[in-house]
């Protein structure tokens, strides 16, 4: 959560909980289709734990869940580049999923390795050779010549012509650890650039895509791209959360009670995805030339407005609220215990151990 006053030494963040949202990306068919984002899973990460260690633990319930429409289906999931970690990516791929493909984006400071070169036999003893050469993502000249190269030519908005310009690189390699031997799972890395007329990189620094599962050949690399640019579809769910269903107002100590107070607005965003072909489209007098006013299916904000109207279609069981008086308050003299104070818990990186 962002807070414009930031606290002494600290990037511009307050103090609070982490929640982790696992959600789902409907296809887009067209190139307007509205950016809907439907959470399946919502959890508080708690202090004693991970983002990453979260994260698998969701990704596991879902995959296990034999009753999802998609659970033979080949599985897509996209995530950051927190991610791509050794401590998230080592326990998925030990679990096996066939129909698992994940592609996170990678820092650019990672060294990967090739696979090494076949060995006819061992005859002395030593430990057996698992990683060939560097693939030193700073340095361009262990990279080599890509075994997959694809241009994708588009024009934005405003009329600009762009190139997107896709490196592949097969069967590559991470470090992993002895409860996760990453030697045994390779992965495809593509490198996406963008382009401007005269050849020149738009942005300063290149994108870095990890293609991991058993099944990864089966996505070519414009698809892992385009399944990657896909997740920026999350922000506007966060974004609609914070803004217009009030998924930050809530205040309160009680841990149980905030939590709730979560899956309260998550059910919220799936009944506005589930009305999206009932909505009527109401734009606002100074909306009325956007492009989002001719969609074929609304989006989460044009859901909203017409939801009123949706839900007193439905009814409802309860009965009329009835007037009362003013409530009695606190008996005098009645005193309550103050809050229980916590410590604050900060998760950085542990201090080198002396010699």
């Amino acid at each position: 959560m962002y807070q414009p006053n930031t606290i002494s030494g600290n990037k511009p963040v307050t103090i609070g909980h982490q929640y982790s949202h696992l959600v789902f990306f409907p296809e887009k068919f067209n190139a307007d289709d509205a950016p809907w984002t439907v959470p399946l899973i919502v959890r508080r990460i708690h202090s004693d734990e991970k983002a990453t260690t979260v994260g698998f633990e969701q990704i596991e319930t879902l995959i296990k869940d034999e009753t999802l429409p998609f659970h033979d289906e080949l599985c897509v999931n996209v995530a950051d580049s927190t991610y791509s970690a050794v401590t998230h990516l080592g326990p998925l791929m030990k679990q096996g999923h066939d129909n698992l493909v994940i592609v996170a984006r990678s820092r650019n400071n990672r060294v990967f390795y090739r696979q090494a070169a076949p060995v006819k036999e061992k005859n002395g003893p030593g430990h057996p050779t698992w990683y060939g050469e560097r693939f030193d993502l700073k340095d361009p000249d262990t990279w080599g010549d890509p075994d997959e190269v694809e241009e994708i030519p588009f024009t934005t908005r405003t009329g600009r012509n762009y190139l997107v310009k896709l490196e592949g690189w097969y069967d590559l390699l991470m470090t992993g650890r002895r409860e996760w031997p990453m030697h045994q799972f390779p992965f495809t890395l593509v490198r996406v650039r963008v382009l401007d007329e005269a050849g020149n990189q738009v942005f300063k620094r290149t994108m870095w895509l990890i293609v991991i599962g058993k099944q990864r050949r089966k996505l070519s690399i414009r698809e892992a791209w385009k399944a990657y640019g896909q997740r920026y579809d999350v922000e506007h769910y966060f974004r609609l959360g914070k803004q217009r269903l009030l998924e930050r107002a809530y205040q309160t100590s009680d841990d149980e009670h905030e939590e709730n107070w979560m899956y309260v607005v998550a059910l919220s965003k799936m009944q506005l995805w589930l009305a999206r072909d009932l909505a009527q489209s109401l734009p606002r007098p100074w909306e009325r030339h956007l492009p989002e006013v001719d969609r074929k299916t609304a989006g989460p904000s044009f859901v909203q407005r017409d939801f009123g109207r949706i839900i007193r279609q439905i009814g409802t069981p309860a009965r009329p609220p009835k007037p009362r008086g003013n409530s009695p308050g606190r008996a005098e003299g009645e005193k309550q215990p103050p809050r229980e104070r916590h410590p604050v818990i900060k998760k950085g990186k542990k201090a080198p151990q002396s010699a």
